[in-house]
């Protein structure tokens, strides 16, 4: 099943600069393994070496952070919207 995959500006060099695509999986974990199957180089951006998300990058389910879901185990369905969103540090 394809879900909507909201793309931020500075990973949109690997999408062909679209903010918006298209991935297919029932969890989120399948999304990201599909978006690197479409986009190399992606996942490598969003996870560290064993696979888990990196700590500076945020995915959100329909406005949901995954970590207070089940993490990248997360279900979807077809209407689901799966944003990335790196975090953001200052002061």
């Amino acid at each position: 099943m394809a879900v909507r995959v909201r793309i931020p500006t500075p990973l949109q060099s690997l999408t062909g600069n679209n903010s918006q695509v298209e991935a297919q999986g029932s969890t989120v974990q399948e999304v990201l393994a599909d978006l690197d199957k479409q986009y190399p180089g992606i996942r490598a951006r969003l996870c560290d070496a064993t696979g888990k998300l990196r700590p500076f990058v945020n995915i959100y389910v329909n406005q949901e952070d995954v970590r207070f879901l089940k993490g990248e185990e997360t279900p979807l369905s077809h209407q689901d919207e799966v944003s990335i969103v790196p975090a953001i540090a200052g002061g």
